[in-house]
């Protein structure tokens, strides 16, 4: 088939912008014509409007079960994707893609699902998706983003011919290097202050290097409900004069920041609830920047970051090595250029976004011509 296919876009949070990767693949992924949201069974266009008109869910809801209440945002649903004339589903995160399936299977169309980290590990969401047996016989094919991810669908039951490894990618235009070498002792971490993030163990360990240097500095940039939290234990440590957190920042001003840092730190950890990441798209952005990376050896970021080469990795809860790690970096400007640089020379050649949309593009075209 000579054309491109028609491509629905499911995403369960209406702020989509706010999930780099997903605003990637409406943004850039050939053939996008629809994109539904709001939930994993979607309530609404990218725009906002309903799906189905409030006053008439209300009534539904008032009269009949929930389950009948599903079976009408389905038929909405798939009414669009008809109307629309689309080819692929492309279901954003596990949950997503259950909720598509019978919709997909109505209409006769194949679905991609896409996992991205949290829906592939988290308890509730295995036991709540009854660990997606019906995605891993139906599905026409599962796409995840580390290779540990990957592992752990294939225990859960996907066949290997239908599963994909797809790291994310990284606009290496817009994320220039920089030279750690001649910046200042100044780290920095960007993410969501959430537990798998583990924002206290990052503090921790700029407490230890702190005791070491005290030039250290450590900018921790965006929000979660452990902001607070970290806020409260770097003044109790005495080191917050040492580490600023401005909140949420922009692409823009992420990339400027990584202009002036000696390296980038995140202490990613498991959660009691078998959280896991997927693989940190701000460790793709540091890396495309020549920025070394001081991180824990969890879940895709070893897939991305050799110890040695590009960074600096350590055990997670291991806080006493990842503040040697910082340390070393702080003392030798030399060896954080050298990390740096072949940490752009993997992102120039391994993470560019082009290459991952292309990928991506690539299986929904093999789904769809089968």
């Amino acid at each position: 088939m000579s054309r491109t296919p028609r491509l629905c876009i499911v995403s369960p949070n209406r702020n989509v912008w706010s999930e780099t990767f997903i605003a990637n693949h409406i943004a850039h992924l050939p053939g996008v014509e629809l994109v539904l949201t709001d939930g994993h069974l979607p309530k609404r266009d990218v725009e906002g409007a309903p799906l189905v008109h409030p006053t008439l869910l209300k009534r539904v809801v008032q009269r009949i079960a929930r389950k009948a209440q599903d079976d009408v945002l389905r038929n909405a649903v798939a009414a669009r994707i008809r109307k629309a004339r689309i080819d692929v589903v492309l279901a954003e995160y596990g949950p997503t893609g259950e909720a598509m399936l019978p919709i997909c299977q109505r209409l006769g169309i194949p679905l991609v699902v896409h996992f991205h980290g949290i829906d592939a590990f988290h308890v509730k969401l295995l036991k709540e998706n009854a660990r997606y047996a019906s995605i891993m016989r139906e599905a026409s094919a599962i796409v995840v983003v580390s290779r540990e991810m990957e592992q752990q669908l294939r225990s859960l039951g996907c066949p290997s011919p239908k599963l994909h490894y797809n790291c994310y990618g990284i606009d290496v235009e817009q994320f220039r290097p920089s030279a750690p070498e001649r910046s200042g002792k100044h780290f920095l971490a960007v993410g969501r202050f959430v537990d798998k993030k583990a924002p206290h163990l990052t503090i921790a360990a700029l407490h230890l290097a702190w005791q070491q240097d005290r030039e250290i500095k450590l900018t921790m940039a965006g929000d979660g409900p452990l902001r607070e939290s970290a806020i409260s234990l770097a003044k109790a440590l005495g080191v917050d004069g040492a580490v600023d957190l401005p909140g949420v920042i922009t692409q823009d001003q992420v990339a400027d920041r990584l202009q002036r840092s000696r390296a980038f730190v995140q202490h990613s950890v498991v959660t009691a609830e078998n959280d896991h990441e997927g693989t940190p798209l701000s460790i793709l952005e540091a890396m495309a920047c020549g920025v070394p990376i001081v991180a824990t050896r969890h879940a895709g970021i070893p897939d991305v970051v050799e110890d040695g080469v590009s960074g600096l990795l350590c055990a997670e809860q291991d806080v006493r090595s990842m503040a040697a790690n910082m340390v070393r970096l702080a003392s030798d400007p030399a060896l954080a250029g050298e990390l740096g640089r072949a940490g752009r020379a993997k992102a120039e050649r391994d993470l560019r976004l082009e290459d991952s949309l292309n990928r991506l593009h690539t299986i929904i075209r093999g789904v769809w011509a089968r």
